[in-house]
């Protein structure tokens, strides 16, 4: 327990030390920051928490530069994005009945109704605490059982089961993202095709590269994953407006506000706030489910312990709750699967991990928990994980994030239902001109822009085929991955073809992969 300690001590020395051993309080700065952008892009429908975090990633790299003291910063705003935008989303589904991100679309079901009854301020007051208090309770679970979950991991698989693991995730993450588990899977398998682009592990030389000298080293990650995430959704944002008849609205007027949330009827709360946040949890350890998944899960489960369960759609304050904790708490229950295996569950992750090994020399995985006995080494800085110090320095901004939500969220979000008139024709002519000058700068001029051109019609046509872009991104992400894996275990079994039915673990990961592929080809005969 003294260990654990002393590498919580030095994760938080690490985010308020500068390079100078100084105080510094640029991360927490970020953090107010990210937590304050994540609002306002969360209260602005069309826009999301991951569409904001892939357009503030270059833009924070070229700020703070690459460096392991620059990760901080960019963690923390990005930490902030990703809380911030749950949060905000509920203002707009609220006030107006338009949810201002996906996660928010179940709110407007009760949040709406309370509105237009006059209690608009106690249905966001209750949303931001229902939301705050299902995400603390999930970053509480992560902080326990990724390290829990690591060292097990760590100590049971070897290189040939986490061949395996992987393999068994992305047909996972293929059978339950979307309506269409082939398509899903066609979509991972794409991705993992398109990441081959580059030199060889083997050092063999270039592949796929088509002669072209600057792709010797490979697609540049962020620019690309900003054109499939960012670009092709403006494309069909554009495209949608031009086929649409333009439609004379005028903009909503927002409802009378009302009176405030009582701490009695907080209190009342928790027991609904515990079993959202309960469920919402769960759902986000799974990778690729989804918040939609865990707040339609929690409304469903708070309306058949209802006494009432009539009155929900009609206002009922335990409907928002619901909704609110449930897709909150799965923010931090992402983070699970990826601090301990290393393999993202949602877009929001595949920036943390994205920033983490682009910016810093660290990366996600089993051996991010090992911990080494830093009172019996001499001279430690130079032998101690700093994977390690590095996760506790992200659950340290996690915990400020959270503390900003607190007190400054609050305040914010009864201050935002003007931005739901904003019109898109203003919004996406900025979107489009932030996301090229950042895939501009953030990966060497020329190429990053023509690779997030590239890659926005790669997401427009997938987007178009009804196929979802997660498993395109999480197979373009963990195809190096699993191709260094599979390199180095069968280098380690001596050249044996056979290495991974060898292990009886990773015999059962690849039995169950197969059982979901029948399972898929059996859903897509049965369409």
């Amino acid at each position: 327990m003294d260990l654990v300690l002393q590498y919580i001590g030095l994760g938080v020395t690490s985010v308020f030390t500068g390079a100078e051993g100084g105080l510094w309080l640029m991360p927490l700065a970020m953090v107010v920051v990210g937590v304050l952008v994540g609002i306002l892009v969360g209260a602005t429908p069309g826009l999301s928490g991951p569409f904001a975090m892939a357009i503030a990633l270059p833009v924070l790299v070229s700020i703070f530069g690459y460096s392991n003291e620059a990760l901080y910063p960019v963690l923390g705003c990005l930490v902030g994005i990703m809380k911030g935008a749950t949060v905000g989303g509920a203002v707009p589904a609220i006030l107006f009945n338009t949810p201002g991100t996906p996660d928010a679309f179940l709110t407007t079901l009760d949040g709406n109704p309370m509105a237009r009854k006059g209690l608009g301020r106690k249905a966001i007051q209750t949303a931001h605490f229902s939301s705050v208090m299902g995400d603390n309770f999930s970053d509480i679970v992560l902080f326990v059982a990724a390290p829990i979950i690591a060292v097990g991991v760590e100590r049971v698989l070897g290189l040939p089961e986490k061949s395996a693991l992987i393999i068994l995730s992305l047909c996972f993450m293929a059978a339950v993202v979307g309506g269409a588990p082939l398509k899903g899977l066609i979509g991972g398998l794409l991705g993992m095709f398109v990441s081959l682009v580059g030199s060889t592990l083997s050092g063999n030389g270039p592949r796929l590269t088509f002669g072209i000298p600057e792709l010797g080293g490979g697609l540049p990650l962020t620019s690309c994953v900003l054109g499939v995430l960012v670009l092709s959704e403006v494309l069909i944002s554009i495209e949608d407006m031009r086929n649409e008849r333009r439609r004379q609205t005028t903009p909503p007027e927002a409802p009378e506000m009302g009176p405030k949330l009582t701490w009695g009827e907080r209190g009342r709360m928790l027991p609904g706030i515990l079993r959202g946040a309960t469920i919402g949890t769960l759902i986000g350890a799974l990778p690729g489910i989804g918040t939609t998944t865990a707040a339609t899960l929690s409304y469903d489960t708070a309306k058949r312990r209802s006494k009432e369960p009539e009155s929900f759609g009609q206002g009922n304050p335990q409907g928002v709750v619901a909704t609110e904790s449930a897709n909150s708490a799965v923010s931090g229950a992402n983070l699970i699967p990826v601090m301990s295996l290393g393999i993202p569950g949602n877009f929001a992750a595949v920036f943390i991990i994205l920033a983490v090994e682009t910016i810093g020399d660290f990366a996600f995985g089993p051996q991010v928990f090992r911990f080494t006995p830093i009172r019996e080494i001499e001279g430690f800085d130079t032998i101690l994980n700093k994977d390690l110090v590095m996760a506790f320095g992200l659950f340290t901004m996690m915990v400020m994030a959270n503390a900003v939500n607190w007190t400054v969220g609050g305040f914010l979000m009864g201050l935002l239902g003007y931005l739901v008139r904003i019109p898109k024709d203003v919004m996406l002519p900025v979107i489009l001109t932030v996301s090229l000058t950042a895939a501009y700068v953030q990966d060497g001029g020329y190429l990053g822009l023509l690779s997030a051109c590239g890659f926005a019609l790669i997401g427009y046509a997938l987007r178009r085929l009804d196929i979802s872009i997660l498993p395109f991104v999480i197979g373009f992400l963990l195809a190096p991955t699993l191709e260094g894996l599979v390199r180095g275990a069968y280098t380690a079994s001596g050249g044996d073809a056979l290495f991974l039915v060898k292990s009886p673990i990773s015999l059962v990961m690849l039995a169950l992969s197969v059982f979901l592929l029948v399972r898929m080809v059996r859903q897509a005969r049965r369409a």
